[in-house]
């Protein structure tokens, strides 16, 4: 009897351990060994493709942009058959999707109204988050619902109870899903980790049944490790659960799609319906049908039958255009200004200018106060390592300058507004505004070294003075501020010699200098204004790429022209901390409101307010004093792409000065140019046709310049293919360098291209091509006359020579 007991405890002992070790595997962010790997190895499918519209772009001239791989990943939520109306989504049809109607995506720059010479190759991701995960995200969501009265499900329809969710409470639940799914450790910087850091899209379908806050004996824990059954037809039609939850960051505007302070964003399909825009303007709104709702899906005409399996395309198509409008708005947006910051030092000096002794915005302990040390650390994220940034402040009596004070005044606008009042009627009313552009310019003229001596040195082309070294003498050469780096093209640029015969002095080599880039923050704190004085556009900051000027005065909240659900949305001129730091993400990082995009066709910005609430500084619904790790990482990009974007261009100029100085010199004798082989170059033809020759004659075109430009164009080629690598894995350190590697040797291929061509034509001054058609010399009518004379004599001799005569 004793094997059977033995064998029936060993039975027991395995079914225990098989027990705890699939509740172990169900637990929620738990890794255990064989869990699925993110995969991020994309470059190598696309790397062939690149290389080759890189050699196309440097060799033949053509309008090719840089191709960047970006990688996005759609991390769906809930679609696995256990979320709302247990609805299934295949994530390979989806990702195949996404790939065929959105690969490409080329930014545009407000300051131009141009694309700039970057193109994203977009690479998706689909990736399904687990169950476990899901109940542990519907628990964290229905802890946070707090009651917030009632809300419409519709235009028409019926009023519901209405739940607020505070976004920044449940924001941890959402960055541990991040680092369970992509394996990164919470806290840890990018440069610690020395890996590709992903950029993430919730998309999320709760099961609002579920999560009721009504409902407190519903056990969410036990569906963890249960498997969760499908919904009768009675049971899809109660699947709203007659109440509306919606959310807020950190008491913005109400929304259903947010950005978070990490690297994702957040796309909620059973939250809202939310509305939100500006009043009697219709661009941009969102409205109760802007979001893809299930229930509308499945539902088309009210309670009929359901129909979620003949649904999969239509809904497929919606989540794909919200998906391609969160990539165009969010993850690699257009860019505000596209400025080539080459400099080592960053300085920002924040002015406080006030008419008034009451308070000082610079001291801390008031509701007016400012934090400069909140605003140097965001600062700091927007810019490279190696970078410096100093931030200091200070304030000023606007009647001690009086230019300036003078300067606000011609600032003062006015325009009539015409408004509803409660009897029906409209009413004109005269609203007061200060124009930034019209003030930054009498800034400019005046003699106040507050103002005219910043903004003239705030001038970003200063920086290339900064950069390049070009005429210091050599005995400066030992200056301590200053890196010095040896020029590619130094060994190939020909001295003067008749500078060495003057005895002039040499000039040194090319250097980066520490050259510091100002961007000065005017903040005007008025007091005896009025209420409701505001900036242009219903704003209370203006920025342009050098400077940023905020309105600051001590009223109570302004009601403006944008609406949230029902209520109106209010500014609050006494809070600057916000208005500062969203005119410096933009000065200095280049950003743009996450609501904008730039639109050549219209010549003019367009909005889209689906993305104005989240962790950014920008618009009138938001309510946040920091920026998203996705718009720093953009503002870091966009360093980048300027850099590479001044190098494509100089390289096109420098190639056409090539061949307009070509196309003056290489032709034929008879004035045409040379043609032949089509896949060779002008410049080819011309070696082929002319050096191959011995003559004693000067050469128009420079053989050696031929051969460093092709060496230059390869060795370039070779780069900017490394560079795509390296900001496909977000390696933004290295890729910084590269790019500010290949600005410089651009620059000094450029100089040298230039001296090289000024020199050539000096030497063809001597003498002049000309073609013309050829003259008809007189020899040629003696040569008729004795071709006539022949034909005479023949023509007498046969007559005479007939047998008749």
């Amino acid at each position: 009897m004793a094997p059977p007991l033995l064998l029936l405890r060993m039975l027991f002992l395995l079914m225990v351990a098989a027990a705890a070790s699939a509740a172990a595997r169900r637990e929620a962010f738990r890794r255990d060994p064989g869990h699925a790997q993110w995969h991020h190895g994309a470059f190598h499918d696309v790397e062939d493709s690149i290389r080759a519209d890189v050699r196309r772009m440097l060799h033949t001239r053509a309008e090719v942009p840089f191709q960047v791989p970006l990688e996005v990943n759609v991390v769906l939520i809930g679609f696995n058959g256990d979320g709302g109306y247990r609805y299934p989504l295949d994530g390979h049809k989806l990702e195949q999707f996404l790939k065929m109607s959105f690969s490409l995506h080329r930014p545009s720059c407000f300051e131009t109204g141009e694309p700039i010479d970057i193109e994203h190759h977009i690479v998706y991701n689909v990736i399904a988050a687990g169950q476990p995960e899901l109940i542990s995200l519907e628990k964290s969501l229905k802890e946070a619902m707090v009651s917030a009265g009632t809300a419409r499900e519709s235009e028409y329809g019926r009023e519901f109870p209405l739940f607020e969710v505070e976004a920044t409470a449940v924001e941890h639940i959402f960055e541990r899903l991040y680092s369970f799914i992509f394996d990164i450790e919470p806290g840890r910087s990018t440069t610690e980790m020395d890996r590709p850091i992903p950029v993430a899209i919730f998309v999320v379908n709760f099961d609002k049944v579920r999560m009721d806050p009504r409902n407190k004996e519903a056990d969410l824990d036990s569906l963890m490790y249960s498997a969760i059954g499908g919904l009768t037809e009675q049971e899809l039609k109660k699947q709203e659960a007659d109440y509306i939850y919606r959310y807020r960051y950190n008491g913005g505007g109400a929304t259903q799609v947010w950005l978070s302070s990490g690297r994702f964003v957040v796309i909620d399909l059973s939250a809202g319906p939310c509305t939100y825009g500006k009043i009697e303007t219709e661009e941009g709104s969102v409205s109760y049908r802007s979001m893809p709702r299930l229930s509308n899906i499945i539902f088309p005409r009210g309670l009929a039958a359901p129909s979620a399996t003949s649904t999969q395309n239509i809904f497929m198509g919606q989540l794909g255009g919200l998906i391609s409008t969160t990539i165009e708005h969010v993850i690699a947006p257009d860019i505000r200004f596209e400025t080539v910051d080459m400099t080592l030092r960053l300085l920002v000096p924040i002015i406080v200018l006030q008419n008034h002794n009451r308070y000082n915005i610079l001291q801390a302990g008031h509701n007016n106060s400012i934090d400069v040390q909140a605003i140097e650390r965001e600062v700091k994220k927007m810019v490279h390592a190696g970078q410096e940034v100093i931030v200091i402040s200070g304030s000023h009596a606007l009647h001690e300058h009086e230019k300036l004070a003078v300067a606000v005044s011609k600032a003062m606008r006015s325009h009539s507004l015409h408004e509803t009042r409660t009897d029906g009627r409209f009413h004109v009313r005269t609203k007061t505004y200060l124009d930034g552009a019209i003030l930054k310019e009498e800034m400019e003229r005046s003699a106040d070294v507050l103002s005219a001596g910043l903004l003239e040195v705030a001038d970003p082309s200063l920086s290339s003075r900064y950069f390049l070294k070009q005429h210091w003498m050599e005995e400066q050469d030992n200056v301590q501020d200053s890196i010095k780096h040896k020029p590619i093209w130094e060994s190939y640029m020909p001295r003067n010699k008749k500078e060495k015969r003057a005895g002039k002095k040499k000039h040194g080599s090319m250097y980066r200098t520490y050259g510091t880039r100002v961007i000065p923050v005017f903040v005007l704190s008025l007091a005896e204004v009025d209420a409701e004085l505001m900036m242009e556009e219903e704003s209370l900051v203006w920025t342009s790429k050098d400077v940023v000027i905020v309105l600051e005065h001590n009223n109570k909240m302004i009601p403006l022209s944008y609406v949230s659900e029902t209520t109106r949305q209010f500014a609050y001129p006494s809070l600057a901390q916000r208005h500062i730091l969203a005119g410096l993400a933009s000065a200095v990082g280049g950003l743009s409101a996450p609501y904008e995009r730039a639109s050549r066709i219209h010549e003019r910005p367009i909005v889209n307010w689906l993305w104005s609430a989240g962790c950014h500084p920008f618009g009138p619904f938001s309510n946040s004093s920091q920026i998203s790790q996705i718009l720093q990482d953009v503002a870091l990009r966009t360093t980048i792409y300027a850099r590479v974007d001044a190098a494509l261009r100089k390289i096109r100029d420098t190639s056409e000065s090539v061949q307009s100085f070509a196309s003056d010199h290489l032709k034929t004798p008879l004035g045409e140019p040379v043609k032949g082989n089509k896949n060779k170059s002008s410049t080819d033809l011309w070696v082929e046709k002319f050096y191959k020759k011995v003559t004693t004659l000067p050469e128009p075109f420079p053989h050696d310049l031929v051969e460093r430009l092709e060496e230059y164009l390869d060795r370039l080629e070779g780069q900017l293919v490394d560079l795509s690598s390296l900001l496909y894995d977000h390696r933004l350190v290295d890729a910084s360098q590269n790019s500010s590697d290949i600005l410089q040797s651009t620059i000094f291929t450029e100089q040298y291209v230039e001296r090289v061509l000024s020199a050539e034509r000096d030497k063809m001054k001597c003498c002049r091509i000309e073609y013309s058609h050829p003259k008809q010399p007189s020899q040629a009518f003696v040569y008729g006359g004795i071709l006539l004379a022949g034909f005479l004599v023949y023509s007498l001799v046969i007559f005479f020579s007939s047998p008749v005569r």
